[in-house]
């Protein structure tokens, strides 16, 4: 290998940040740039950063941070960072994180190679603007994830103004790719092997609104069904808004769609969804969980609340837990709301002290600790396909895997204890015992 194009790339954020990275990844490696397995051993190290909230901002400073003390004691040459940090903060960067020798925005990713040149003279480069860009199946791309699940972004961008949210100032305006560039996307990942396809994007409910005047998601989900050897297919991030009578048929329709729904519903009650940009207008949240538990496929639903935004009061925190307790979510996040410098919510008055969302963040995950075990517990006794992804990080005497209504990464898993399994095949387990978050069982 040259070690002259020794690379190193470190991720951070969510799936849809991934994806930007596979594409940085297969950029690079056109290039001729090679991927090393220790940060150590690059000569050349690529961040691409979450800048969404303050936490999320500490974490990239402090990754930075850390990077760039290795110029000193590893080999490294130079050091880029990408994403939303990026362009969040733009050219006020330049002056307080002098230890960084480029700057990429999120809608320049695909000019990385520029920037990682040998050039010493300052300023370091930044290549920023209004996000605007969107790549497609034609641009180099490496697969990141095991080889037999993969995360297909459909779109760029957001076209909701949600209050909280920063997301259309740092990912620009929503974009959908078009329907035959996703397909033969999609087509390429079977060829490799993968079995399972998870879609992302900011909103995958809007796709195709902006070019083709309407949403053409059930037309996409029918042409991936069509696509043999992809048995899963998994919608995330899709707006509980638009949710339809029509959706939902089409998942009772279609095997292939697994029964899964990710619906982040940040709240319950009207006051606080209204102030958050979030109206639901006739389909209360209350009413599109009736809607989902009434079919006749059950539909596992992921979702996530926020707490502490401004103006909720402890009645609308207990309207929230009883919303949880009659929905029964089979995942859930909770999150505290982050009054983010730009944001509309920010300056929203009746902000709430801190300790108090903190508290009721715990109580309502407790809440669903509750739930979720007893779920679980529904599953003893049955045998369910499970997607076998390897031996457990914890000890080599277990293989793990995830069942249909697991996504990767965020949700639980079932761990294998009984039977030999192969890594990247849909198995038969005899699920025997059941956690909080997790299963138990033998391969059948």
């Amino acid at each position: 290998m040259d070690e002259n194009k020794s690379l190193f790339l470190i991720s951070l954020g969510c799936a849809k940040n991934r994806v930007d990275s596979e594409h940085i990844l297969g950029i690079l490696n056109r290039e001729g740039y090679k991927v090393v397995p220790h940060i150590e051993e690059a000569r050349y190290v690529v961040i691409n950063t979450c800048g969404f909230l303050q936490e999320a901002v500490q974490e990239a400073i402090d990754t930075i941070l850390d990077a760039a003390r290795l110029k000193k004691t590893a080999m490294l040459r130079r050091l880029v960072v990408a994403g939303c940090f990026v362009q969040r903060y733009g050219y006020k960067l330049l002056k307080e994180i002098p230890e960084v020798d480029g700057w990429v925005g999120t809608g320049e990713f695909h000019r990385i190679a520029d920037v990682l040149q040998d050039v010493d003279e300052p300023p370091a480069p930044m290549l920023i603007g209004r996000p605007a860009f969107s790549a497609d199946h034609g641009l180099p791309k490496v697969q990141s994830t095991p080889f037999y699940t993969a995360y297909l972004r459909i779109a760029e961008g957001c076209a909701n103004r949600c209050s909280y949210c920063m997301i259309p100032k740092l990912r620009g305006s929503f974009r959908s790719r078009l329907l035959e560039s996703l397909l033969k996307e999609a087509s390429k990942m079977a060829t490799r092997g993968v079995r399972e396809i998870n879609l992302v994007a900011q909103d995958t409910s809007c796709y195709g609104e902006d070019i083709y005047g309407k949403s053409r998601i059930l037309d996409l989900l029918e042409g991936l069904c069509g696509i043999r050897r992809i048995e899963w297919i998994r919608l995330l991030y899709f707006h509980p808004n638009r949710l339809t009578e029509a959706v939902l048929d089409f998942m009772d329709e279609n095997q292939r769609i697994v029964p899964y729904l990710d619906l982040p519903f940040q709240h319950s009650h009207p006051v606080l969804l209204n102030a958050m940009g979030r109206n639901p207008g006739e389909k209360t949240p209350w009413h599109l969980m009736t809607m989902i538990r009434n079919r006749k496929r059950s539909i596992h639903v992921r979702t996530s609340l926020m707490v502490g935004f401004p103006g909720e009061t402890e009645a609308m925190f207990e309207e929230l837990c009883d919303f949880v307790r009659m929905a029964q979510f089979d995942h859930l996040g909770v999150f505290i709301f982050s009054p983010e410098k730009g944001t509309a919510a920010a300056r929203l008055p009746d902000q709430v002290d801190g300790e108090i969302a903190l508290e009721r963040q715990a109580r309502l995950m407790k809440l669903q600790g509750g739930i979720s075990k007893k779920i679980n517990q529904r599953m003893v006794g049955r045998v369910l396909p499970v997607l076998v992804e390897g031996e457990s990080p914890e000890t080599d005497l277990l293989l793990t895997g995830r069942t249909a209504t697991m996504a990767p990464d965020v949700d639980g898993r079932v761990l294998i204890n009984e039977g030999e399994g192969v890594v990247g095949e849909i198995m038969p387990v005899l699920i025997t015992e059941a956690h909080e978050y997790d299963l138990v069982g033998g391969i059948f």
